[in-house]
């Protein structure tokens, strides 16, 4: 559509010519239209925004305006001079700062961004860089410019209504912090009663909350002067009709000629909402809606940190652990479902004794289901033990009441462990393990009761648990030895045998007594391999006493067996292969068992000590007359020896040389005398053990026991020291 004509060209042509030259070096394609015929379909020219403009800009205009005119989206601000030649350029309206400056011709240039505070081109030159000129039928500079210039006031237009329209709340802020321009958005979401214009001139901190903590007012302040990248908080804002929303702030800066920054504030009240509703139900327990086990710990950690005691507050720290006693019957017999509803019943009483101990005091005990039928109850900032104390007393009593359940009555009742300490060098695992431990301490002691954190008690079982886990080793290592005291002929004084004793050189704890051990031993089951090593190295022993001594009367060893010994392993094989390896004939071997594990006895272990009575080893009840005291079945047992325990020795009157002494306890004696019938009418002899004076020697001579054990003859000694005894005089009598 070029002229052709000797005159001027139309000026439709000539723009078009303008814009081809520029945006297609080749001919367009047949059938496809021109960039300006594109445009030119579109009349009038219409905002995409607000829709058809009307005024100087509805129709095309013939010349150039009056004076600068206005923006009507902010008549404040003047816009550049329009096309003098009044082409639409409709399909601009969409195009980038960079497509803009692409479509200018050579010669003039736009330097870009736009700005975002002003919404105007920074910079328009017509001294761009130096281009091939223009086109034969193109139109002149001045035309280019003004299409150039029309083009960049639609596009500011466009941003400007794209930052008023935005739905994400923004504001433009300078370097003092003071908001440059807002969107609506922004001011709905605060609530301010106004459109965003109402924001101009605030000081944008405020706004957002940005001043509230010294770190992200530092990082805000940072981004200001350009030096942080960007900062991205979260707040709490008051809205002014009084609820409160969580908004996510976003500060950006802006390129470094604008000198400003960008501010957006998105709502995410209902992300934290929906968050917080997981986190609760993630902390909580959907039984008893109680803090589960997570909770409670987060919760003991916080105020086991010195931040939480240092500046206020007690500086200590409090628990009661509790267990219900024989919930387990309570599940196995009326089933989850009635468990689950005694579950949430017992939570409701033990918080309203955390709120009842909690009343009148700075905070109130935090009551948490650990798992199972365990429950605690964490008191922060304690008095004392005895706050402790009465809170524990306080549960008990409260569950001591039965619990009516649609009509099924039940009684339970629970063991507490108490645990109050200085929170400073106290942990999370070292205050539980005190509080399971106590708990153990509370159900041993015979349950529905709480006990006190013992630190005496606890360094006991702390040494029980370590000697239960080198008690193997120990074996191993060859860490332990016999000792043997002897025992004494009541009547002539002269030494019938010995008993052997095991010790346990520890290397921690130093020499250890049976009593230390020997439960340990037969709880984890190492007294069979402890046993065993006894066993033989006392009949060792006696061989070689025998062999050294062949003039003496040959010394019968009495060994204590454990009655698991018996079940655990082949103790008659055992025997018989000891005597076999050592050579000591098997009436020299006495074996010890204790009342309670013999009286009763039936099946196996019965049929083992007939085995080894039949063998012709003597079996012995040791601590006679505190167990069942089974007189009847004593009689189809096959024993030889009763001993009887140290407690009705120590009964006896202990007199002096000079006659001087307690009054004589006519029952004691009368009970040792008879038991010491009664063996004898068994066909059974009796020892006596613990004898430590001369006065209980000759009482026990005078009512016919036996043999004696005991300080006054002797301490158990060395292996040496037996042989000494073997050489020496028969003891002394009285």
């Amino acid at each position: 559509m070029s002229g052709t004509s000797d005159g001027p060209a139309p000026t439709a042509d000539l723009v078009r010519s303008a814009v081809t030259e520029s945006h297609s070096p080749t001919s367009p394609r047949a059938g496809t239209p021109s960039h300006v015929e594109r445009a030119r379909r579109v009349e009038p020219l219409a905002d995409p925004l607000t829709g058809p403009l009307t005024g100087p800009l509805a129709g095309p205009l013939t010349g150039p305006p009056a004076g600068p005119l206005k923006d009507p989206l902010d008549p404040l601000d003047p816009l550049v001079p329009l096309d003098p030649l009044g082409d639409p350029l409709a399909e601009r309206l969409s195009d980038t700062p960079a497509a803009l400056s692409a479509g200018l011709p050579a010669g003039l240039s736009a330097e870009f961004p736009v700005g975002l505070a002003t919404g105007l081109p920074a910079k328009l030159s017509a001294a761009g860089p130096a281009g091939p000129p223009p086109h034969p039928e193109g139109g002149t500079e001045a035309e280019t410019n003004a299409a150039s210039n029309a083009e960049t006031n639609i596009g500011a237009r466009t941003f400007r209504a794209t930052f008023a329209a935005a739905p994400l709340a923004m504001a433009v802020v300078d370097r003092e912090g003071r908001v440059v321009t807002a969107n609506d958005a922004l001011a709905a979401l605060l609530g301010t009663g106004a459109d965003g214009h109402g924001l101009t001139g605030r000081i944008a901190a405020d706004l957002v909350d940005l001043a509230s903590d010294a770190r992200t007012w530092h990082a805000y302040r940072e981004v200001l002067r350009g030096r942080q990248a960007r900062l991205r908080c979260t707040r709490r804002l008051k809205h002014p009709d009084g609820h409160s929303l969580w908004a996510q702030v976003t500060v950006s800066p802006l390129p470094e000629e604008e000198r400003a920054v960008l501010i957006s504030v998105s709502d995410i009240s209902a992300r934290r909402e929906l968050q917080a509703r997981l986190r609760h139900l993630q902390m909580h327990d959907p039984v008893t809606r109680l803090p589960n086990r997570t909770l409670f710990f987060e919760r003991l950690a916080a105020a086991l940190e010195a931040e939480a005691y240092e500046e206020s507050g007690t500086g200590r720290v409090g628990l009661c652990y509790l267990d219900l006693d024989g919930f387990k019957a309570v599940n196995d017999t009326l089933g989850h479902r009635v468990g689950d509803r005694l579950l949430a019943a017992v939570a409701e009483r033990l918080t309203r004794c955390a709120n009842e101990a909690g009343y009148a005091r700075t905070a109130t005990p935090l009551v948490a289901r650990l798992g199972g039928d365990e429950f605690a109850l964490l008191v922060e900032d304690s008095t004392g033990t005895e706050q402790l104390a009465d809170l524990a007393d306080s549960v008990l009593k409260s569950l001591q009441v039965p619990f009516d359940l649609s009509g099924q009555r039940l009684s339970v009742s629970a063991s507490i462990g108490v645990v109050e300490r200085h929170a400073a060098g106290t942990t999370a695992t070292g205050l539980m393990q005190a509080a399971d431990t106590t708990l153990y301490w509370a159900k041993a002691d015979g349950k529905s009761r709480w006990t006190l954190f013992d630190p005496e008690r606890n360094a006991h079982r702390m040494t029980r648990q370590a000697l239960s886990s080198t008690l193997r080793p120990a074996v191993e290592r060859g860490e332990f030895v016999l000792e043997y005291q002897p025992l004494v002929g009541m009547e002539d004084g002269g030494v019938r045998g010995v008993e052997a004793l095991v010790r346990w050189n520890h290397p921690q704890f130093g020499t250890l007594t049976p009593n230390r051990f020997i439960g340990l031993a037969e709880e984890d089951g190492s007294i069979v391999q402890l046993g065993r090593w006894v066993l033989a190295t006392a009949c060792r022993q006696a061989r070689r006493w025998q062999l050294e001594h062949p003039d003496a009367e040959p010394l019968f060893v009495s060994v204590n067996v454990a009655v698991r010994q018996v079940w655990d392993s082949d103790l008659v094989s055992d025997v018989a292969a000891i005597l076999a390896e050592t050579g000591l004939a098997p009436h020299l071997l006495q074996l010890e068992l204790t009342e309670s594990a013999v009286m009763g006895s039936a099946g196996r272990p019965l049929q083992a000590l007939q085995a080894l009575s039949d063998m012709g080893v003597g079996i012995a009840i040791d601590d006679f007359g505190t167990g069942y005291s089974n007189l009847a079945y004593l009689s189809r047992l096959p024993v030889s020896v009763l001993k009887l325990d140290g407690s009705f020795v120590r009964g006896f009157q202990y007199e002096g040389g000079d006659g001087s002494g307690a009054p004589p306890n006519p029952a004691d004696e009368v009970v040792v005398e008879a038991m010491i019938q009664l063996a004898h009418r068994l066909g059974l002899t009796v020892t006596a053990e613990c004898v430590e004076t001369a006065g209980q020697a000759t009482r026990l001579r005078r009512i016919g026991c036996d043999t004696g054990q005991g300080w006054l003859y002797s301490r158990p000694v060395a292996p040496d020291r037996i042989s000494a005894l073997l050489t020496a005089p028969a003891c002394p009598q009285t």
